[in-house]
């Protein structure tokens, strides 16, 4: 059974997220809209945006890119006994906050499917653990001389992934593979930290998608942030107004705000970078290949390609890029650059 993920035709209205990549690539829970797809579906799955559609893929089952299946969605499909326009075991992702949101619904979906009939490698004694059942470790994990708290919630610990010593974790909780939780780190659920990652301080129902680093002491709450992105030592954000008033969220599409609930925090595009000591104020918007530095609360709304209050300048964007990924032993690929260029 070919599957098909629609992108062409939804808005962008997920912005910062899905301007660099399909939204499909986008990361919720342990694995990606389209690894979710794929984990049932292996090697038959296509995103619309991402290669010419021959008249045999058209004639697949076409889902709408930004619908999160759930597990039990997905069994029934591979029998022949789903229908999505139905079905209210899966989550619509509409807005860009609601990737945090559905966060901890979602860790539990792929966690089941992830784990079911397998067996974990053994953790530690070195660590207090509570709720044993209901962490994973995959092969390679290392976990020492932490305390690990799956009462409320999962921990599922990825590929050649590390919990340095002193850590606090507390479920829901995802550790891509080879990313590492750095010493005395404070986690609490429901928070993922995508594959390749680097996390330290303080973090709270939060999204790492991959290969970015908040790395030092910091708070980072209520909050999404995308692929290859640095936040400074003692970065911070707000993610709870002092009145307790509903958070405004800058929406690029409608060129308006809109309101987010109560709490968000920080949801930052690709490629994006913040200073040492930089507070964000509650509700901030970063786009992609954002240089975010300076005395005062960055805007809330920061578009794509900035420097400081200026505009960064396309060839230097691509240089710094190209730096910060040889510090994860990878390179800046040509459709990355083009992509880039069409952004900028």
């Amino acid at each position: 059974m070919k599957i098909l993920l629609d992108d062409i035709s939804h808005p962008n209205s997920l912005f910062p997220f899905g301007a660099v990549r399909s939204v499909a690539r986008a990361r919720i829970g342990i694995l990606s809209i389209f690894e979710k797809w794929d984990f049932y579906f292996p090697g038959q799955v296509s995103i619309a945006s991402e290669k010419t559609i021959d008249d045999k893929e058209y004639n697949s089952l076409k889902f709408p890119v930004h619908i999160i299946p759930s597990h039990s969605f997905l069994q029934r499909l591979v029998i022949g006994d789903a229908d999505i326009s139905t079905d209210n075991s899966c989550r619509d992702i509409e807005h860009p906050w609601q990737f945090f949101e559905f966060n901890d619904w979602a860790i539990r979906q792929d966690f089941e499917m992830i784990t079911t009939a397998r067996v974990s490698q053994k953790i530690s004694g070195t660590n207090q653990v509570i709720g044993l059942e209901n962490i994973f470790l995959e092969s390679g994990a290392k976990v020492n001389f932490s305390i690990l708290n799956a009462e409320n919630g999962p921990i599922y610990i990825g590929k050649n992934a590390e919990i340095m010593e002193g850590s606090l974790i507390r479920g829901p909780f995802v550790l891509g593979e080879e990313a590492i939780v750095k010493m005395g780190s404070k986690i609490y659920g429901a928070t993922t930290i995508g594959p390749h990652s680097v996390a330290g301080g303080e973090i709270k129902n939060s999204i790492l998608m991959g290969f970015s680093n908040k790395a030092h002491d910091g708070y980072l709450g209520d909050s999404v942030i995308g692929e290859w992105c640095n936040l400074g030592a003692g970065t911070n954000n707000s993610n709870l107004k002092n009145n307790v008033s509903p958070v405004r969220i800058w929406n690029k599409q409608n060129n308006c705000f809109e309101y987010a609930g109560i709490k968000c925090g920080l949801l930052m595009g690709d490629y994006s970078r913040s200073a040492i000591n930089t507070a964000f104020n509650t509700g901030t918007i970063a786009g992609v290949c954002c240089n975010i530095f300076g005395n005062a609360f960055p805007p809330k709304f920061i578009d794509n390609f900035s420097w400081g209050n200026k505009k960064y300048l396309l060839d230097r964007a691509l240089e710094d890029i190209s730096n910060w990924k040889k510090l994860k032993s990878c390179v800046l690929s040509e459709d990355e650059i083009r992509t880039l260029k069409k952004i900028y």
